[in-house]
């Protein structure tokens, strides 16, 4: 009985020590998003003012406002090319296939200077103008295959009977997909989804490389205040982001307890 109280209490503590670290940075965040001060080193009193300040600066909107354009576009791109390479290659057999599987994690593995370095170098040569657009070309680039990879990962557990059984009532190949296939693979889609996503909104160095000049993508913005001290107003700005992003989680874990009761 002691053994197991004092691993437990071992278990215990290591567990709020790594919840601390992960947590704490974001605590503090938030908190500081309330100080008077422009400094995010003291607490000198509370305040609404830099979400004020926020409403009211046009730069760091704008930078917003593309980044969310650049993840939208990259996302819904890298989802569908993603979602269907992860089903061709995992259904069908063709030579080259185990070359095209390894070269799918390269954007993965690869350093990100050295993957910016080389889009830069394949879009000045192409004579595409770096903008919006090569952003988002970039970003479709290492948003595939984590989403081939998340995709894959779902599909292992499909069962191939049930599109054979859809098929021998009379269903063509397009329906089976859509009615049977893709219900039972979209939360690996979704996840994947999510994750183009993130890695698109917080992509700071191939951003950096494939932006041009005059185009300013959030993660560059707070990046270039760095240079002069990142005010609360950056904080106010992640607190807001947060607070949608664990709406949204805790709506759909709502909407996945609802549908979960009813079966």
């Amino acid at each position: 009985m002691k053994k197991r109280k004092l691993t437990k209490g071992i278990l215990g503590t290591y567990s709020f020590l790594i919840y601390f670290i992960l947590y704490a940075p974001i605590i503090i965040l938030v908190v500081y998003s309330f100080n008077k001060s422009k400094l995010n080193a003291v607490w000198t009193g509370f305040t609404l003012n830099w979400y004020s300040v926020l409403a009211n600066d046009g730069d760091v909107l704008q930078a917003l406002q593309n980044s969310l354009t650049i993840a939208f576009f990259s996302t819904v791109i890298s989802t569908f090319i993603g979602t269907l390479a992860a089903v061709g290659m995992y259904k069908y057999k063709f030579k080259g296939k185990t070359a095209l599987d390894g070269l799918l994690y390269v954007p993965i593995i690869i350093p990100e200077i050295v993957m910016g370095i080389s889009l830069l170098v394949f879009f000045t040569q192409t004579k595409i103008t770096l903008g919006l657009f090569t952003l988002i070309l970039a970003h479709v680039t290492f948003s595939i295959s984590y989403v081939v990879i998340v995709v894959r990962a779902r599909m292992k557990s499909f069962d191939k009977s049930l599109e054979e059984a859809a098929m021998d009532l009379g269903a063509n190949g397009l329906q089976t997909f859509t009615k049977v296939t893709l219900p039972i693979i979209l939360p690996g889609i979704i996840a994947g989804a999510l994750m183009a996503f993130t890695l698109s909104l917080d992509d700071v160095i191939i951003s950096f490389f494939v932006s041009g000049a005059g185009f300013e993508t959030l993660p560059l913005r707070i990046y270039s205040m760095v240079r002069t001290g990142v005010t609360p107003e950056i904080n106010a700005l992640s607190t807001i982001m947060l607070a949608v992003t664990l709406s949204i989680a805790i709506i759909s874990e709502l909407i996945q307890l609802k549908k979960s009761k009813k079966i």
